[in-house]
């Protein structure tokens, strides 16, 4: 059965952030919230939790999973950025967009996409998920939590550990953080394209 942690949206309690770290690491699944909506979370490297997310949302092989990162260099270490990009990574994170660009050696190639090798890369701006990062001290493997009955992610936490009491470990209370998705911008090529519009402004692009 899943636990819930209620955690302060705006000061994350060390003691229960170091409780979902452990989790974490011994292999958990966790639901979270972000600055766009809640997602489900996991270790880069556990491919039992991986599997678990892509049963829950019935994901074929050709999704892109997301790493959420704390900041830019943490980003240059799982995916290649170019100057030309760097600058716009700067100016829109931490905030809801999730760029697709192209993986390095770092990303297990079960998380890229089998075809381009890429891997969407993230950086909320949200307190639960920086200090959870902070403690982890590597990027959470992320995919929103939307079912595969819905058009919308899942907001209420209580619901969430209702319908996922059996498949995640722990469901993360951190209030309302809304159900829109994020925005997706291809960083692929040399003009960035918008491959999905969410909660992120896309009149920059």
């Amino acid at each position: 059965m899943a636990r819930l942690f209620k955690i302060h949206p705006e000061n994350p309690q060390l003691r229960l952030i170091s409780q979902v770290v452990d989790v974490l690491r011994q292999g958990g699944l966790v639901a979270y919230p972000t600055d766009s909506s809640y997602a489900l979370g996991c270790q880069i490297g556990d491919k039992g939790a991986m599997e678990r997310i892509r049963r829950i949302r019935r994901l074929d092989d050709k999704h892109n999973f997301t790493l959420v990162c704390r900041d830019l260099s943490e980003i240059s270490t799982y995916a290649k950025v170019g100057n030309q990009h760097y600058r716009m990574l700067k100016n829109l994170t931490p905030g809801p967009y999730t760029f697709i660009l192209k993986a390095t050696k770092q990303v297990p190639r079960r998380l890229q996409h089998p075809k381009r090798k890429t891997i969407g890369i993230r950086i909320p701006d949200n307190r639960i998920v920086q200090a959870l990062l902070e403690e982890l001290g590597e990027p959470l493997m992320s995919s929103t939590l939307i079912l595969p009955e819905d058009e919308m992610p899942m907001m209420d936490p209580y619901d969430i550990l209702e319908t996922l009491d059996h498949e995640a470990d722990l469901v993360i209370d951190g209030g309302y953080c809304g159900y829109e998705p994020t925005t997706v911008i291809d960083m692929e090529q040399e003009v960035p394209a918008v491959l999905r519009i969410g909660k992120g402004d896309v009149s920059v692009f």
